[in-house]
């Protein structure tokens, strides 16, 4: 890294915009919660609610990758710390839900 690449302030400004633009998109999909996205079931919760996950993993990829420095690394460093939390996270997730569908199944 030199220090005409982290010079001022721009790119934490890039990180700020990027990750407001994703922010707005799921607040807007909350908001808005389109008729298809929120009557498909898959994997027995609702469509929108896959679309949240991963559009919340893909903001926390970003933000490993900038704010501990991964993006100036190798790929097979980046993808050796990123690849078991993006396996991992849907992984918990899916037991969960399925377990809380079970759960209010049997209520």
């Amino acid at each position: 890294m030199s220090d005409e690449q982290h010079s001022g302030n721009w790119w934490i400004w890039k990180v700020f915009w990027i990750l407001l633009g994703l922010t707005t998109f799921e607040v807007a999909l909350g908001m808005i919660k389109p008729d298809f996205l929120v009557n498909t079931q898959f994997l027995e919760t609702k469509l929108l609610n896959h679309i949240f996950i991963v559009l919340t993993l893909i903001k926390a990829g970003y933000i490993v990758l900038v704010f501990m420095h991964l993006g100036f690394e190798e790929k097979s460093l980046k993808w050796t710390i990123l690849i078991p939390a993006f396996i991992l996270v849907p992984y918990l997730l899916f037991i969960i839900l399925t377990e809380g569908a079970y759960a209010y199944l049997m209520m």
